[in-house]
């Protein structure tokens, strides 16, 4: 079997049949990747890096068969400047600091633009995973406190935990409750 990239050549075919097809008929590429993923039981990030990386496969004449006359194309990828991420994260965690969820704080930053918006949701919680103390200078430099971000999300997995714990116990509570009951009735009290 003669694959591209990990998919057979008709699966590829498929694909990109249905990408077609779904964006002449007006829908979003996000949502493309995610419904012929779970048609066909792949994840949709897996679709979406397999697209793009199928469309930049331009030297397989397969390729290049299977795109003909479809005018599809990636666009170039644009990764945010040392200087851009530092002042889309002073910015973000200002509006977090106003008590904001992360959606609508980066919302607010990029001014509804979607695009933009799903850049920086990315790009944000890449840096909370991987780079906390860059989190923690921007906090800094933009006079955000640091309990203004950080510790309510450690609040709010404490209350999560506790919420976890009680429903934990309630039900161990009521299957004691029936065990005693179990026990009160069989000895006729």
């Amino acid at each position: 079997m003669n694959k591209i990239n990990g998919y057979t050549e008709e699966e590829a075919m498929g694909l990109i049949e249905y990408i077609y097809a779904g964006k002449n008929a007006g829908k979003t590429l996000s949502y493309l990747f995610e419904t012929y993923g779970k048609e066909h039981s792949r994840a949709k990030g897996s679709v979406r890096n397999y697209y793009y990386a199928f469309l930049k496969k331009t030297d397989d004449e397969r390729v290049k068969r299977i795109l003909e006359g479809k005018d599809l194309r990636a666009g170039e990828i644009r990764p945010f400047t040392e200087e851009e991420t530092d002042e889309m994260l002073k910015k973000v965690l200002k509006e977090r600091s106003k008590g904001m969820s992360v959606r609508k704080a980066i919302m607010n930053v990029s001014d509804g633009d979607e695009r933009l918006m799903l850049r920086m949701q990315n790009k944000y919680r890449n840096l909370l995973k991987k780079q906390p103390d860059r989190v923690k200078r921007a906090a800094e430099e933009a006079g955000v406190p640091e309990k203004s971000f950080l510790q309510r999300k450690l609040e709010r997995e404490i209350d999560e935990l506790y919420s976890r714990l009680a429903l934990d116990l309630r039900k161990e509570n009521e299957r004691l409750r029936a065990e005693l009951e179990k026990l009160r009735s069989g000895r006729g009290e």
